[in-house]
């Protein structure tokens, strides 16, 4: 095997473990890791637009930021309410209950987190943070990890209802 296949094959396995683990972890909260990802993104960085949360999403294609939204706003965790800057744009950001659910999906983190310390005990992660991150940065999922990395990263203009508050 080459050693880039390997690479990708790697980051494969270990997306799909991390991401059955923390499935495992999140199904008696009842929801999905995509829409634990929503609801961090918009508590970490909201009140944002629909296009501004998918610029900063990271989750499976396959899952449209309208499609997951929709399914929040349904449950009672996410709400939708006219931009005060810009009566065309929604502004989305979570209810107290998607807050309280937040805290848990953390909770729900942190121990998949502690697993995966357990599996790299004390070995130097930097050398290899960086060179994921030069791959991730070439498409555009590791862009919008790159923009919750560092907010001040500008996104777009009208993507962040916050922005012009």
């Amino acid at each position: 095997m080459k050693v880039l296949e390997e690479l990708r094959y790697l980051v494969l396995a270990i997306q799909r473990e991390g991401n059955r683990l923390l499935a495992a972890e999140l199904r008696p909260l009842g929801i999905t890791p995509s829409q634990a990802e929503v609801l961090r993104v918009l508590r970490d960085h909201g009140p944002l637009t629909l296009n501004a949360l998918g610029g900063l999403l990271v989750c499976e294609t396959g899952n449209s930021p309208s499609r997951l939204v929709d399914r929040l706003v349904a449950q009672g965790l996410v709400q939708r309410s006219v931009d005060k800057v810009d009566r065309r744009y929604l502004a989305l950001s979570l209810t107290a209950q998607g807050r309280a659910l937040h805290r848990r999906i953390v909770t729900a983190e942190n121990r998949l987190h502690r697993t995966i310390d357990s599996l790299v005990a004390d070995r130097e992660l930097s050398e290899t943070i960086a060179t994921l991150r030069a791959v991730a940065d070439g498409f555009p999922a590791g862009a919008a990890l790159a923009r919750r990395r560092d907010p001040a990263q500008p996104i777009r203009p009208r993507e962040t209802a916050a922005q012009e508050r």
